[in-house]
């Protein structure tokens, strides 16, 4: 089977994504549906114009901008409705959401409240063959001290459907090994434990998340490819990397990594990694945010010029690398 005619069949495979912010799946139109919730107007165009970034930054002020309007539980249950429905349309049977549980705590919000919105939203799914779980994210920049209260609020939560915790943000902030009393209570109330690394970072923040804080999956960790001994390691403990290629374009955060001023997706380390034997999901990150589904990840992936059989196998790791019981991961097999 040809590559291309492969690719166009993915379309039709069961899916899993692992790396998916909820807050960064929000499209324009449901954007606007949100302000108007409170009292404020903008047309999709203007959405759409804010949802154009130069760097990393930009895109941390915008999704600043956006959650800032994510106020009420029903303003989480109309997001997750809208992108469960989104997920169908790729035909993604598993998704892990990572929910910004360190913003809405910033913000004064009840974080157990917005949760059972978005289970009761994510219910109707099941019947429809999409199964949600969730992952409780802490902002690094906001602190030690805020970290344990998103650990806490999930251990309040008390639901099987929060799997794991992780720690997003601007990972040049806070020093690793600070958040080891953290991800120690993470692991004692049962949760898998992930982290943001080497996305703007060099390759040292994914080795101190890996031997500091037992990170199980890395979010992003592109900057591996610049530490051979670095990629044994990941290679060798079977660490999955959750890589986004076009968020990567889109944030800068590759230009930045090559010390170019921009980067095409043919320049992404995805090939050298995933052929250094490194296990690699392929996720979408901030969706909407980044103009990009699924599908088109998979199209980028073969633009880097990635085989068929290393497509099917990134298709199938994505369900081999969640936090799902191993039973349950034996019944989404991804066809030859």
């Amino acid at each position: 089977m040809a590559a291309d005619h492969w690719l166009q069949n993915i379309a039709s495979l069961p899916k899993a994504e692992l790396h998916l912010h909820l807050e960064g799946s929000i499209q324009p139109k449901t954007v606007c549906a949100l302000t108007r919730h409170h009292g404020v107007v903008f047309t999709e165009a203007e959405v759409r114009h804010k949802y154009a970034y130069k760097d990393f930054n930009e895109f941390l002020e915008v999704f600043k901008w956006v959650t800032s309007f994510l106020r009420e539980p029903r303003d989480y249950a109309l997001i997750t409705h809208d992108l469960a429905e989104h997920l169908l349309s790729q035909n993604v049977v598993y998704a892990e959401i990572t929910l910004s549980v360190g913003i809405m705590i910033l913000r004064k919000q009840i974080p157990d409240a917005n949760f059972q919105a978005m289970l009761e939203a994510a219910q109707s799914f099941e019947k429809r063959g999409l199964r949600l779980n969730f992952i409780f994210d802490a902002v690094r920049q906001f602190g030690v001290d805020a970290a344990m209260q998103v650990i806490l609020a999930a251990e309040r939560a008390n639901s099987k459907s929060i799997v794991a915790f992780g720690i997003g943000g601007d990972e040049l902030a806070v020093p690793t090994k600070d958040f080891h009393a953290v991800y120690d209570k993470a692991a004692e109330i049962g949760l898998h434990r992930l982290m943001h690394a080497g996305e703007i970072g060099p390759p040292e923040k994914v080795r101190e998340a890996i031997e500091l804080l037992g990170v199980e999956r890395i979010g992003h960790g592109i900057s591996a490819a610049q530490d051979p001994a670095l990629m044994d390691l990941l290679a060798d403990r079977r660490i999955p990397l959750e890589i986004c290629p076009q968020s990567n374009i889109r944030t800068g955060a590759l230009a930045g990594q090559l010390g170019r001023k921009e980067a095409r997706i043919e320049d992404h380390p995805l090939p050298k990694l995933v052929r250094h034997g490194i296990p690699v999901v392929l996720s979408t990150d901030d969706p909407a945010m980044f103009h990009t589904t699924l599908l088109d990840e998979y199209e980028n992936a073969r633009r880097m010029g990635l085989s068929q059989d290393e497509l099917r196998h990134i298709a199938q790791a994505s369900f081999d690398h969640a936090f799902l019981p191993d039973a349950e991961k034996r019944t989404h097999r991804v066809a030859s």
